[in-house]
């Protein structure tokens, strides 16, 4: 976007004794350049990328093998969260939990009640007795209730959940995400949302076993763009978007056209005349490795159809190949991009890499190991965990998350991990650094000289794009310790001037320290009761330095 230049204003101005130079800026959602004409003369807005929505989805396997797993995810979930709760975060977030089961031929719905992307938000404490927690592909029967009771104790009477609002239903009821926004949060008084995760989190072990990441995903975003879905209303249109799968598994989304594959169309099962197929179905019709089975070159994921035949169309194709998930993803970016050029949607994933994983190369891939094992997965492990537990190469899953890194660090991790403190603590980081502070984009000039602080002159505005109808947005009053919008008003705002921290004796005004480090004078911060209106921009208007080159002498 073109910037005013300051000078040229200056000398504009140079024989005028009255008009200051004002600019309008961006400042809130959405994250876009736009024009605005004011008083006589039209000006540019100055993009400022600030946007504190987050909508997170985790899908997270409920297949027999995966109780040690859930319950290292509420163990350590705290470290997510209080990277997205700190005080210099803030974010306001939305977190949906779905499972890896969107139902599967060799899977009786009334056995596994798979999913099929429906956010799932109830407690686990609740499906113990329902035979979520136990496995039952063995003999006895595998009791694993204490990924979920070693952490929570709550049932849902105890974790009613506060009926809300979202930007596309106005209508008030009990949505199946947690959220946390503007500080308040949709669960009872005196519970975390750490709670509140270990007891939502745990999704049990009875879920089918030909596990569909991408299409559970796939059918949890498109539901929430779905009128009449319980998933309607959960993204907001200029949110962050982080998904974050949780598996031991590689990936078996399959087209439902070649369904034959898992009932008796037997090319790809270990040999025609086994009863049932194996999980290594899902490895043998999504997957083609090259080299030496003793030590793989490359495993990538193709396109193998029903016969066994690679190359096929992707309508031939027994697995959906990557790309229709990438697809999905990316056009969701794209529409995020028209509020905000520089949005990325977050994918992470958890999965069958090697504990500190940085790249693909770090992943062994090999068929030569146990041939028990081979049967069931087709490869050999691709991590195993302290307690014994295996998890699969994650082919498929790792392109997909490689599609969407941000950075030179992907934004996947080891499953085998004993600890995935390290693992949550840095996705929820990158999630942070996609929130950006509101700095005033220009030096903003000092009204009042006599006193230590900067006095600033600014309006904002708050505007609906589709209608054009502007509103101005006060500034905020404090009550009880907090900032809140003046009565009958839903927005407010503060000024942060104080780029020390010493100026004023109060921490109210301190700036981030990015705005300071890019030499900005001036940031705001808003305060909302309930979600920004869908579609909606923020603008300010301030009074601009005579002399920038002084009073924001780091301006570059």
């Amino acid at each position: 976007m073109l910037r005013t230049s300051i000078i040229s204003r200056l000398a504009l101005l140079a024989g005028a004794a009255v008009a200051l130079p004002q600019l309008f800026a961006c400042l809130s959602h959405p994250l876009k350049p736009v024009e605005y004409e004011k008083a006589q003369e039209a000006k540019k807005g100055v993009s400022i990328a600030v946007n504190k929505d987050v909508d997170i989805v985790f899908v997270i396997d409920d297949s027999g093998s995966m109780a040690e797993e859930q319950a290292l995810l509420s163990a350590n979930f705290a470290s997510f969260i209080n990277v997205l709760e700190a005080d210099d975060v803030k974010a306001n977030y939305r977190l949906a939990i779905t499972t890896t089961d969107a139902g599967n031929p060799r899977c009786p719905s009334a056995a596994t009640t798979p999913p099929n992307g429906d956010f799932v938000l109830s407690s686990c404490v609740d499906r113990i007795d329902l035979g979520h927690f136990t496995f039952a592909g063995v003999d006895p029967p595998i009791d694993a209730s204490y990924s979920c009771t070693d952490y929570c104790d709550l049932t849902d009477a105890m974790l009613t959940i506060t009926p809300t609002t979202t930007e596309k239903d106005p209508t008030e009821k009990a949505r199946p995400w947690l959220e946390n926004i503007e500080g308040r949060t949709n669960i009872p008084d005196g519970i975390t949302t750490v709670q509140a995760f270990q007891c939502f989190g745990p999704q049990g072990v009875a879920g089918c076993g030909f596990e569909s990441h991408l299409e559970s995903m796939y059918k949890a975003l498109k539901k929430a763009d779905q009128n009449g879905e319980d998933n309607y209303g959960f993204l907001r249109e200029q949110a962050i978007l982080s998904v974050v799968i949780v598996s031991d598994e590689a990936d078996c989304s399959f087209n439902d056209a070649h369904k034959g594959v898992f009932i008796d169309q037997k090319a790809l099962w270990n040999s025609p005349t086994d009863p049932i197929p194996t999980s290594a179905v899902c490895w043998r019709a999504g997957v083609e490795c090259d080299g030496d089975p003793s030590g793989y070159s490359a495993c990538n994921s193709a396109n193998i159809g029903e016969d066994g035949t690679k190359g096929v169309s992707d309508d031939q194709a027994v697995l959906h190949p990557v790309s229709r998930y990438t697809d999905q993803i990316d056009a969701l970016e794209e529409q995020k991009r028209m509020f905000d050029s520089g949005a990325e949607v977050l994918v992470a994933l958890i999965g069958g890499v090697p504990p500190g994983y940085k790249d693909a190369g770090d992943i062994s891939y090999s068929a030569s190991g146990d041939q028990a094992f081979l049967d069931d997965f087709g490869i050999d492990a691709g991590c195993t965990s302290a307690m014994g537990g295996t998890a699969i190469p994650p082919v498929r899953l790792r392109e997909f998350a490689e599609h969407f890194q941000v950075g030179a660090d992907p934004n996947i991790f080891s499953i085998c991990d004993p600890d995935y403190s390290v693992a949550l603590q840095a996705i929820a980081a990158k999630i942070r650094d996609q929130i950006k502070p509101a700095c005033f984009t220009e030096c903003v000039k000092d009204i009042n000289t006599t006193t230590p602080e900067l006095n600033v002159e600014c309006t904002l505005v708050e505007e609906n794009v589709a209608t054009g109808v502007q509103t101005q947005i006060p500034l905020c009053e404090k009550s009880g310790g907090n900032f809140v919008p003046p009565s009958g008003q839903t927005v407010c705002y503060i000024t942060l001037t104080d780029p020390t921290g010493d100026v004023t004796g109060s921490a109210d005004d301190d700036m981030s320290q990015e705005c300071v480090d890019l030499g900005y004078n001036l940031e705001f911060k808003l305060f909302r009761d309930g979600p920004a209106p869908a579609g909606s921009t923020v603008s300010a208007l301030c009074q601009l330095s005579d002399l920038p080159e002084i009073d924001c002498p780091n301006l570059g």
